[in-house]
């Protein structure tokens, strides 16, 4: 199990200048916005504007604080933490307004696989990436906060998380 601090994350600008993300994983490691199969950040919205396009991207937001309204073309959706993860393409036109103050939001990305976003509290987790909600152990370690673990081999979880799963398309 490799354990990923919030603390260490740097904050970068959105593609589309708009706002700031930080990486939590990418697969490879080291790859950029346009070249990453698989992408997981935390970004802070602090004013309606238009997400950053993503061609050939699919995409899976869970919001962690705050409430938002998406606007696509053709419809509206109004999301906050109690709301189930949202998938939606990210060469879809969306434009983002947080209600009531800022927001922080979940990103999951995954270009030529399907990627999954669960929310757990408790059992076991087998493999992927766990984010923490609040300070949460998992086997004998303790997140706090946003921190997050990759999971490599059966682990229990004793605490509110985000369980993120890629699995890639044999093409």
């Amino acid at each position: 199990m490799k354990i990923l601090r919030a603390a260490d994350r740097v904050a970068v600008p959105w593609k589309n200048g708009g706002g700031v993300t930080r990486e939590v994983m990418a697969w490879p490691q080291g790859a950029g916005f346009d070249d990453f199969d698989w992408r997981v950040s935390i970004a802070e919205v602090r004013e309606a504007g238009p997400f950053s396009h993503f061609d050939r991207v699919e995409r899976v937001l869970a919001v962690l604080d705050g409430r938002m309204r998406l606007e696509f073309d053709g419809r509206t959706v109004e999301i906050d933490r109690r709301s189930a993860p949202l998938a939606f393409l990210g060469d879809e036109t969306c434009h983002g307004t947080p209600l009531d103050g800022p927001v922080t939001d979940l990103n999951l990305m995954t270009r030529g696989g399907i990627g999954r976003m669960q929310r757990l509290s408790r059992g076991i987790v087998r493999d992927g990436l766990v984010v923490a909600l609040a300070t949460t152990r998992i086997g004998n370690e303790t997140l706090h906060r946003f921190d997050a673990a990759w999971v490599e081999e059966p682990v229990a979880l004793g605490g509110d998380v985000y369980h993120l799963r890629v699995a890639t398309i044999a093409g």
